[in-house]
């Protein structure tokens, strides 16, 4: 028993003391010195610990906190490397020894500052350089010698920061893993896996970055023989366009990188893989996945900063486009010379990149044929000045354009186009189209393409020329066309061209140009001329006849001039203006100024109500089914008719301000002969509403009564009257608007007569003079203030009259009788008030 108790006590002790050794952290400051100073001549920096411990398990070896490195003054005063915290292990054989011998440096969240000086210089090349002369054994030595190890040196989570001289740069790569060994006598090798990130942005998916490589002694960091692999996978090419050039590029698609480095860097071989996964405008969701790759292959030279014997290849379709040349100084102020060549790349492949480039490119567009071309761009240095000189060209052959849906294909063929530098540039679009048009070609090399001749439905071919830049481009588009085959060529490339089936042509001599960088629309100013064009126009029911037609497309407006049309059997004159941009029917304000000949209500109707016969004419803007786009129009402008038509009353000379605004119109300045008088009002009416509201206030002067009795097909009255008059109404149907209808009429009638009714059997009633307010409302007519002059006296005048043109009217004579009014218009009915009096009603 008390052996097992002894027993017992040694294993508590043992473990206690293994515990202690794990936990316990005994200072070494007397060693803190001789650390400090060994590190310092192995780095030839000076080296900064603010405390040592040391550590037992579970391996010898001492913490180090704060652990500080200084960089070269000569690459700024911030510290080269700062860890919070590193553990030195020792190597276990050098304590057998009595020697202290690092075998593993770890360092736990380091921040790096990697220093580029103005002469191209980093920091880090003479530590390279003392690390290759140092006598030391291999990290992993496998015998008992006096020279020491190499540390195994690593790192998680570090940050590793980049600066320009004495200033830290935006770029930065964090949750970096690096680790740094001496792999044989000669070698070293490094592991490092990280993100790159920017600083002054918030990132994400910028990918990840691995390399790992090799490195042999060498007299010279120039002479080092190494061998690396890079790779970086998973870079979002939006969030790379940011991390590089500081904005969002607008790119989409997964970049994957690979690259192998040999050699030595005064004389170096690059291997480089590239590619880009579902590639495609960030606006752009439709046209299929896409991938983008590239091999290339190059020699490059530190001594001379200089890329030779580039080979880059890319394969698209069944043909390849490839790079080979040099670049001087790559990095700082290229100069290169580089030669360019497609063979047999496919047109449909090429129209897959533009598709997954550019919006608009309709998905069902086919194209067939290929390209070849061989190019030359190379800089030159004249007087003082660098420039880049570009030659050579190419052509497309057999290039067609089609579309499943439709049976006309664009015959191109082929298409030829050549690079021209600056002063060289002597485009033959400047001899063939009109030289005002154009944009001047930029200085640095373009391409110009064309002359082209494009038939498109007329006898004559359409002539198309241009050049496009690495900044823009410019075309010039002239000759005549037949409009529906141009439009279809339009949206087929790109070009916002309106959906339509307008049958005719087109004469036009279009200047088309852009910018590449924003993705910005292209420009489409010029001129066409249309002639015999017939256009279905949504909600109507027949098709708008335009005679002919001058537009001008301005930058900021379309200008229609000379117009001359025809709908609803009227003739239209005028013109109209429509701003540019416009994305939709309702979304741009368009000023006109229209002339009709006749404008027939019933016609109208046939026209713009799709239920014509059913459903009133004025529903054409409502908002109920059947909407035409008229109802959607944001229309300002003048309008003058010779000859209105309201059913039998005719009106001359109509002249109105109009303002249409999604299904809101009104009327003001509204003026026309009606009745051989004269009208002037406004009129507003609200065809959004349900039902719809109507208001108006106006005037007519010297009106003939005999033509308005004429027009209801009763001659119940002749006369001359002026008149006001105010209302609101709303609804559907002549009854809804009639019932709905408030309102006010003020009238004054002299020398006229009321043939139906006679206060002397058998002698009309003369109307000398009639004043009368009527108020409307409940469908009623109420007459107030009435006063009528005949020949027999001065009658006050009350009353009303109801729908159907029901009478119930007094008049009344001061000291004598009157009369009660009733029946209808077409029937009255008199009776006399006092027995004195006889009326009698006019026979007809």
């Amino acid at each position: 028993m008390n052996f097992l108790r002894s027993r017992r006590r040694l294993v508590a002790a043992g473990i206690f003391l293994l515990l202690l050794l794990f936990l316990a952290r005994p200072g070494a400051n007397r060693l803190h010195t001789r650390i400090v100073n060994s590190i310092s001549r192995a780095l030839g920096r000076p080296v900064e610990v603010s405390s040592v411990h040391l550590r037992l398990l579970p391996r010898p070896g001492f913490d180090l906190e704060d652990f500080v490195v200084q960089d070269n003054p000569a690459f700024g005063a911030e510290p080269m490397l700062r860890s919070a915290e590193v553990t030195a292990s020792l190597r276990v054989t050098s304590l057998l020894r009595g020697r202290l011998e690092i075998a593993r440096l770890s360092l736990t969240e380091p921040s790096l500052n990697l220093a580029r000086n103005g002469d191209g210089h980093w920091n880090l090349e003479n530590l390279l350089e003392r690390a290759e002369k140092m006598p030391v054994a291999p990290t992993a030595k496998s015998k008992t010698e006096r020279r020491p190890g190499f540390p195994y040196i690593e790192a998680d989570r570090a940050r590793i920061n980049f600066k320009t001289g004495f200033e830290k740069t935006a770029y930065a790569l964090t949750e970096a893993d690096f680790s740094l060994w001496q792999e044989s006598e000669d070698a070293w090798g490094m592991r490092l896996r990280a993100t790159p990130v920017r600083t002054d942005f918030n990132l994400s998916d910028t990918g990840l970055i691995r390399v790992n490589g090799t490195w042999h002694r060498a007299a010279s960091l120039h002479d080092t023989p190494l061998a690396f692999t890079l790779a970086w996978d998973n870079a979002q090419l939006g969030q790379l366009t940011k991390l590089i050039y500081g904005n969002d590029k607008g790119w989409r698609g997964a970049l994957k990188v690979s690259a192998d480095l040999s050699g030595t860097p005064a004389a170096l071989t690059v291997h480089l893989n590239a590619g880009a996964n579902d590639f495609r405008r960030y606006d752009i969701l439709a046209g299929g996945a896409m991938r983008l790759a590239a091999q290339c292959a190059a020699e490059y030279s530190s001594t001379a900063n200089r890329l030779s014997a580039i080979d880059c290849r890319a394969p698209v379709g069944d043909g390849t486009i490839s790079v080979a040349g040099s670049i001087a100084s790559p990095i700082t102020s290229p100069d290169y010379g580089l030669r360019v060549t497609a063979l047999g790349v496919p047109m449909q492949s090429l129209l897959m990149l533009v598709r997954h480039v550019k919006q608009g490119i309709p998905e069902n567009v086919l194209a067939t044929g290929q390209l070849d071309a061989r190019m030359k761009f190379s800089t030159t240095t004249v007087a003082g000045v660098r420039r880049v000189v570009g030659e050579g060209g190419g052509q497309t052959s057999e290039f067609r354009l089609a579309s499943n849906l439709t049976n006309s294909p664009l015959l191109l063929n082929t298409v030829p186009f050549t690079v021209v530098t600056g002063a060289d540039a002597k485009s033959a679009r400047t001899r063939t189209l009109s030289p005002t048009k154009l944009v001047a070609a930029p200085p640095e090399p373009h391409i110009e393409i064309g002359p082209l001749h494009v038939a498109l439905g007329k006898p004559a071919p359409v002539l198309v020329q241009g050049w496009i830049s690495h900044a823009g481009y410019d075309f010039g588009v002239q000759g005549e066309a037949l409009l529906a085959r141009l439009l279809e060529v339009g949206r087929w490339v790109g070009l916002p061209a309106l959906q339509t089936t307008a049958e005719g042509s087109a004469k036009v001599e279009l200047q088309i140009t852009g910018n590449w960088s924003g993705f910005a629309a292209p420009k489409v100013v010029g001129s066409a001329a249309l002639h015999s064009i017939q256009a279905p126009i949504r909600g109507w029911n027949a098709p708008l006849q335009i005679t002919a037609a001058n537009l001008t497309l301005a930058p900021d407006h379309t200008s229609v001039q000379n117009l001359t049309a025809s709908a609803a059997g009227t003739a239209w004159t005028g013109s109209l203006t429509i701003p540019r941009p416009c994305p939709g029917i309702g979304a741009c304000p368009v000023a006109f100024n229209l002339h009709a000949d006749e404008i027939a209500v019933e016609r109208l109707n046939l026209l713009l109500n799709p239920n014509a016969g059913t459903r009133p004419w004025y529903q054409f803007l409502s908002s109920s089914p059947g909407t035409g786009s008229l109802a959607l129009l944001n229309a300002t402008g003048k309008l003058a008719a010779n000859r209105v038509v309201i059913g039998k009353l005719v009106g001359d000379h109509l002249t109105a301000d109009v303002e249409l605004k999604k299904g809101r119109l009104a009327l003001s300045n509204l003026r026309a002969d009606v009745l051989s008088g004269h009208h002037s009002g406004e009129w507003k009416a609200d065809f959004t509403a349900a039902p719809p509201q109507f208001s108006g206030t106006g005037n007519f002067e010297s009106v003939a009564l005999g033509q308005l009795a004429r027009a209801m097909n009763d001659a119940w009255i002749s006369g001359t009257a002026t008149a006001s008059y105010r209302m609101v109404t709303s609804g559907l149907t002549s009854a809804e608007l009639f019932s709905s209808a408030v309102g006010s009429l003020q009238v004054e009638a002299v020398d006229g007569v009321l043939p139906r009714i006679a206060l002397v059997e058998g002698t009309p009633l003369q109307m000398r003079h009639l004043t009368a307010r009527l108020s409307l409302h409940g469908g009623k007519f109420e007459v107030e203030d009435g006063k009528l002059t005949a020949a027999s006296g001065l009658y006050q005048i009350s009353g009303t009259v109801s729908p159907g043109r029901v009478l119930n009217l007094k008049l009344t004579r001061e000291g004598a009788g009157g009369f009660n009014i009733t029946g209808t218009l077409m029937e009255p009915h008199s009776t006399p008030t006092t027995p004195e009096t006889r009326v009698a009603l006019k026979k007809p």
